[in-house]
């Protein structure tokens, strides 16, 4: 029998099974289940080995975010400026931008002022002056807009103070457009830099399902439901206050304002939303953010301008909603009595001051900055630290959501937001670059004959 005669009588093999890819957000709910469950085993049967396997997976998880920040921060900023000479009326843009930050600010800070005058979440906590302490590192106004201006261009990469980070970054950019076509040779190589990261950061993000795990592990077993008890009225008005802006104030902006369908926003955020209250870091979750804002319609340009501009400034639940709200718990347990023009100060900070907070983890030096302006102990600030990691997940979640809304808005209200794919947005990016995409492409099983 010839060769092509006994090729021709084999079986023709079975196509092969992929393995189907668990989509990125399961992978995070998941995260948080085990990581909820790990927790209450560790602190239920004080299990001292699994204690400190959580907290070193959390924090490496978020240290691999820190570590791209600095220069993330740099290279983003001064592209999206020189990028904006690509959009048509790049200064409106920019101010428009600007003027919805501070809109949503002030609602946002006025939602958190309004709880807590009403929930008094200051009373009834057992917690005394004595509990407090002063933090290491406080904010004031002086600090702030002389601390803008860094003594030389390498302390702020090593110390990671982002403030001074984009000042650098906002002067190099300005100075690439006036110097046009000679700074292109710049251009380029920063565009490079900025993509080089984001690919190296888009690796990380896709450790945040582990790191889940450790992050909110650790909080139940190092915090426990007791300490939450303590702050419960406190803790419930900053989800409270955050679900009000994110589920309330947003949808309404984006149904009467840009004129778009609001459930379509979450289809298409959901994503950055969702990696931002894991990772407690909004300029960490910037790649999915720029990702997600593309996506919902928002041109390329003007998104890798507004966003990473956002994920430095713009925090609604950082800035705006837990200020209000801690310098209300604050003022109460010291007994100390806020006037209607300490009410328009912290709304004023809020505004004027959230670039303070620079998109990392926590909101210290924030709160310290209003509780210098209003004149409240800075030992109050103590008070707060131990729950403040819990806080951070929400008000994160918060901050990334209004970092992309604001841009959709703006973009629907200039007429450049791109219906089609708004209504279209769906997914995560993280799937489609990494995950459905490879399990299609590599992934293979052979089935058995």
């Amino acid at each position: 029998m010839s060769v092509s005669a006994s090729a021709s009588t084999e079986t023709p093999a079975k196509p092969a099974r992929r393995i189907p890819a668990v989509p990125f957000w399961a992978q995070i709910v998941a995260g948080l289940v085990l990581g909820v469950v790990l927790g209450w085993i560790t602190r239920s049967y004080d299990v001292q080995w699994l204690h400190t396997t959580l907290d070193k997976i959390g924090h490496i998880f978020v240290q691999l975010l820190k570590l791209a920040v600095a220069p993330l921060v740099f290279f983003a900023i001064l592209v999206s400026i020189t990028n904006l000479r690509k959009v048509n009326n790049a200064a409106r843009l920019a101010s428009r931008t600007l003027l919805w930050f501070m809109i949503t600010s002030l609602i946002a800070v006025a939602i958190g002022l309004a709880i807590g005058l009403v929930t008094n979440p200051g009373a009834g906590t057992g917690l005394t002056p004595k509990d407090g302490g002063k933090p290491e590192h406080a904010g004031s106004w002086l600090d702030f807009l002389t601390g803008i201006i860094p003594t030389d261009v390498i302390t702020p990469f090593t110390e990671l103070n982002v403030l001074q980070i984009v000042f650098m970054a906002a002067v190099a950019g300005i100075a690439a457009l006036k110097l046009g076509e000679k700074a292109q040779p710049i251009l380029t190589l920063s565009e490079s830099v900025l993509e080089l990261l984001q690919k190296a950061l888009w690796w990380v993000i896709r450790l945040a399902p582990l790191g889940t795990v450790g992050l909110i592990g650790y909080a139940i077993a190092d915090y426990g439901w007791d300490l939450i008890g303590k702050y419960a009225t406190f803790t419930a008005d900053v989800y409270i206050g955050c679900a009000l802006v994110l589920f309330g104030v947003y949808p309404l902006l984006l149904a009467t304002v840009a004129k778009v369908n609001p459930v379509q926003f979450f289809k298409g955020a959901w994503p950055a939303i969702q990696l931002a209250f894991v990772s407690r870091s909004s300029v960490g979750t910037m790649p999915v953010t720029v990702k997600v804002t593309e996506r919902l319609g928002v041109p390329k340009e003007y998104t890798s301008f507004a966003v990473p501009f956002g994920a430095t400034t713009k925090m609604d639940g950082c800035a705006a909603i837990y200020p209000a709200l801690a310098a209300i718990f604050i003022a109460q347990i010291f007994d100390v009595q806020l006037s209607v023009g300490d009410y328009v100060l912290i709304a004023f900070v809020s505004v004027v001051g959230s670039a303070a907070t620079a998109g990392l983890t926590g909101a210290t030096v924030m709160l310290t900055l209003t509780l210098s302006t209003l004149g409240l102990p800075l030992e109050g600030v103590g008070l707060l630290m131990a729950i403040d990691p819990v806080l951070d997940m929400m008000r994160t979640a918060t901050n990334v959501a209004g970092q992309a809304l604001v841009p959709v808005v703006v973009a629907a209200r200039e007429k450049i937001l791109d219906i089609d794919a708004y209504n279209s947005a769906s997914g995560s990016p993280v799937d489609d670059d990494y995950g459905v995409r490879d399990a299609e492409q590599k992934v293979t099983l052979p089935v058995a004959a």
